[in-house]
């Protein structure tokens, strides 16, 4: 089969051929039976659908902020805050006692029974996040012979020792002197002057990559040691004397790139001293110019933890005083971050109010909220305050595109995103916006830019046009396989869904191109890979919502293939979920303990295909209204959304909030025959406003 550009990457993330996805079984077109304990018809009555629709509407009411936004938690593994505490040793900050005992509550309180630390809730212990748990807790003075500390050493040295540890944890631990930085990949700061038509290059990685990069580099430069006391460091988890080690990264048979690399890696290290210093010196303030510009705003550098972490301890490094403005800033974005609450704390790796504040108004409106209530309005007003329109690093692959666009915190304004500015474009269309013209013209912008951000192979990206380079994840500092922002079928379906929403259709070049994309993406069993939540029932709904939107015909089948592999997936108890763990092993795509969200994915996904009556989606809205909790809404443990495949999961404290709510107010104004918020403000026809981006980018 013909690698496609998703499967190229998902061979990157996960080590597999897509050919291992999930299969079901071959069943005639009529409804599947599903088994389950609940019987098909009387699930629930009208009555009974209103009220769980008004409780957790009136509920949302109250927990938007004055300012017209809604925020929740963004929780990750305990990484986050393990680093934030390693961040506060190198700064010499003492960090508060509440802070202290809550960071140490939270990271004990996620040690599983095999003594070390997952990186999502219900999975694995994993080698890097254990080290840096146990590397934490010594920081803030557990004993090493404590239970805990005993049975995490243990999980270590079983699996090989510290010396396993991904490279992100290896820079750690040479910041802290308990491995050398010989061990660390060569990044040589000189980076900074190579043309971009160099093999490697800043504009040739994702966003969140530069952003952790160039500070980086500075670091690497200097190789500043943060000295410890005996009693802190973390020598009992390797197993062999740590000024011994040299080369961690090891040959992979077959895999020429890598091996090349691997090379270059060893002839950059021997060469480091040869480098001029003058040379090094312009490097140096190129990367310092690079980092302080991004800097400047509230949110700090990339506003994403790892970049903020690292341009801190860049700007010490390079001598900045403490009261030094950029470094202040660049401090109070990162304690911004912090989470108190229940007597533990955490690290956010960063806030989502933009995200959570679009999907939150569309589940609103599709709730019955009318577009005038104050509370429509003032999350109107906020998102249009918080519209970027300056150029960003984004502005290099498409520099006669205006920008106008969101991101996904309060503020990042060199990168606003695909994966926002659709989901607040069509927020504020179902919100009326188009019809105000003082809001009219930005809208134009925005959808202009969204068009002028896509990809030649037709898809989108989430920050970039283009970044599919994928040679350079084979290189030592990409590990992780997630240097890259190609584009992927969950964004793509998402732009279609915007576009048709202002009533372009099939002939219209960039869905065209885009269903085309989709067309080579769609994995044999019949779902769509998904990248920023997990995994295949979050891609599956987001190109059905776009081919539902577009009015495709359901009877295809291509579209056949993904509703039965939905349904397929659906569990015993009526709802839907899918584990992470199915970026490693594609072939338990759709299976995992039933979510709300996730359950919510599937319905959405079902119905804008037509399947709103269909058994499976009466007994997934009946999962929904028996799993409603006292507070009006629904629980929710599992990490349901993605950061990287395979090294990076996140926990969204609103999913289980508001995409219930918008499944079952969708499934109730679709079943009552009622036009929803999304068929009244799909227009029959574009918009007269200019696209004139489609001119640059044909």
């Amino acid at each position: 089969m013909k690698q496609s550009i998703r499967t190229a990457l998902a061979d990157r993330l996960t080590g597999r051929n897509k050919k291992a996805a999930r299969h079901p079984q071959p069943y005639p077109e009529e409804e599947r039976v599903i088994k389950t304990a609940v019987p098909a018809t009387s699930l629930f009555t009208v009555e009974r659908l209103n009220q769980v629709i008004l409780r957790a509407r009136d509920r949302f009411l109250t927990i938007q902020n004055t300012e017209g936004y809604w925020i929740f938690d963004l929780e990750a593994d305990t990484t986050i805050s393990s680093e934030y505490i390693f961040l506060q040793r190198f700064l010499g900050r003492e960090i508060p006692s509440r802070l202290r005992e809550g960071l140490g509550r939270y990271i004990r309180n996620r040690q599983i029974e095999s003594g070390g630390w997952p990186l999502y809730h219900g999975g694995q212990a994993n080698i890097s996040a254990s080290v840096k748990a146990y590397f934490a807790l010594k920081q803030l003075g557990d004993s090493p012979e404590a239970p805990h500390m005993a049975r995490a050493r243990e999980f270590i040295l079983s699996h090989g020792g510290a010396v396993r540890v991904n490279v992100f944890t290896r820079f750690t631990l040479a910041l802290f002197g308990q491995i050398p930085w010989r061990t660390t990949p060569a990044m040589p700061i000189e980076i900074m002057l190579l043309p971009r038509w160099f093999f490697f290059h800043l504009q040739k990685v994702s966003y969140w990559s530069r952003t952790v990069i160039v500070p980086l580099l500075i670091l690497n430069a200097r190789k500043p040691v943060c000295n410890l006391g005996p009693e802190e460091g973390i020598e009992e988890l390797f197993l062999e004397a740590t000024e011994k080690l040299r080369h961690l990264d090891h040959p992979a048979p077959g895999n020429l790139v890598k091996n090349l690399f691997i090379v270059l890696d060893r002839v950059l290290k021997a060469a480091d001293s040869l480098i001029p210093a003058a040379t090094r010196q312009k490097a140096t303030r190129l990367a310092e110019s690079w980092t302080i510009d991004r800097m400047q705003g509230e949110g700090g550098i990339g506003a994403i933890f790892p970049a903020m972490a690292n341009a801190v301890m860049a700007l010490r490094v390079l001598g900045y005083p403490d009261d030094h403005p950029d470094f202040v800033r660049g401090l109070k974005a990162i304690d911004d971050l912090l989470v108190i609450r229940d007597h533990e704390a955490h690290c956010q790796p960063c806030v989502s109010p933009i995200w959570d504040t679009c999907l939150s108004l569309s589940a609103l409106l599709e709730a019955g909220l009318p577009p005038d209530h104050e509370a429509v309005k003032k999350a109107v007003d906020w998102l249009f305050k918080k519209m970027i329109t300056t150029p960003g690093d984004w502005s290099l692959q498409a520099p006669d595109v205006e920008p106008a666009g969101w991101a996904f915190q309060f503020e990042n304004a060199f990168y606003p995103d695909i994966d926002d500015t659709p989901m607040v474009l069509m927020a504020l269309l179902r919100a009326g916006a188009l019809d105000r013209e003082e809001y009219r013209e930005k809208i134009a912008r925005a959808v202009n830019w969204v068009v002028g951000m896509q990809s030649s192979d037709g898809g989108w990206g989430a920050f970039d046009i283009d970044n599919d380079y994928f040679y350079l994840n084979n290189i030592p500092f990409a590990d992780h396989g997630a240097l890259l922002d190609p584009s992927t079928s969950d964004l793509t379906g998402r732009c279609i869904e915007l576009l048709a929403m202002l009533g372009y259709g099939h002939d219209f070049p960039p869905i065209k191109r885009a269903l085309q994309f989709l067309s080579k993406e769609q994995e044999e069993c019949g779902a769509w890979f998904g990248r920023w939540g997990v995994n295949y029932i979050y891609g599956t709904w987001s190109v059905l919502k776009g081919l539902g939107a577009l009015g495709e015909d359901s009877t295809q089948p291509y579209i056949r293939k993904a509703v039965h592999w939905l349904k397929s997936c659906q569990n015993p108890d009526n709802g839907w979920g899918e584990t992470s763990d199915s970026y490693a092993d594609p072939s338990i795509g759709g299976n995992g303990r039933s979510t709300p969200s996730q359950t919510a994915w599937a319905l959405l996904g079902l119905m804008a295909v037509g399947e709103v009556q269909s058994a499976a989606v009466q007994r997934g809205v009946h999962y929904l209204l028996e799993t409603q909790n006292q507070e009006d809404l629904w629980d929710e443990e599992e990490f349901t959304g993605t950061g990287f495949p395979r090294v990076f999961y996140l926990r969204y404290h609103g999913y289980s909030r508001f995409f219930p709510l918008w499944a079952l107010a969708e499934y109730r104004r679709l079943r009552t025959e009622n036009m929803t918020r999304q068929d009244e403000v799909t227009l029959q026809s574009p918009p007269d406003f200019p696209l004139p981006a489609l001119k640059a980018r044909p």
